[in-house]
């Protein structure tokens, strides 16, 4: 396989996973396993939460796909292990990271799009229940969250002018 196909795969998986996220996350985690997801929305205070277990989800087929696809010389679905590892730590970076700033890096950001997919999670986060959710997906935001953040940044402007 040409290393440019094999690139191609990649990121078409990881664009996939997005779409596979906000399913995950809107019909299992906000569904018949909320049990695990509730204390993300609903705290309890410890370090690791019952939430943490759902990269299990993703890391199985990631790690499975990147095993067998190595050992069996089939390099498509290595590529997809790929870009399904590539979206769980995009994943880490952007939820972990920027969004509940585990690690204070980016905590004080003016990014457009760092405060868009902030201000989109919290959103999410406003409703502690199962029901009533909104924004489940984690790299693209609803055009009405960009609206939010650039509207806020022209009143900041015109407020100290």
């Amino acid at each position: 396989m040409k290393w440019y196909i094999f690139l191609l795969i990649v990121f078409a998986a990881f664009a996939a996973m997005e779409a596979v996220a906000w399913l995950t996350h809107r019909y299992v985690m906000h569904g018949f396993l909320w049990n695990l997801h509730k204390d993300h929305h609903q705290p309890t205070g410890k370090g690791i939460e019952k939430n943490d277990s759902f990269f299990l989800i993703f890391a199985v087929p990631c790690w499975l796909s990147i095993q067998f696809g190595l050992m069996y010389h089939i390099q498509w679905l290595a590529a997809i292990g790929f870009g399904i590892g590539l979206y769980g730590f995009a994943y880490f970076i952007v939820h972990e990271i920027i969004i509940h700033q585990r690690i204070k890096i980016f905590s004080r950001s003016n990014n457009i799009y760092i405060r868009a997919i902030r201000w989109a999670h919290k959103m999410h986060h406003k409703h502690p229940g199962k029901e009533h959710g909104e924004s489940f997906g984690m790299l693209i935001v609803a055009a009405k969250y960009w609206k939010k953040v650039k509207d806020d940044r022209k009143r900041i402007i015109a407020e100290s002018v």
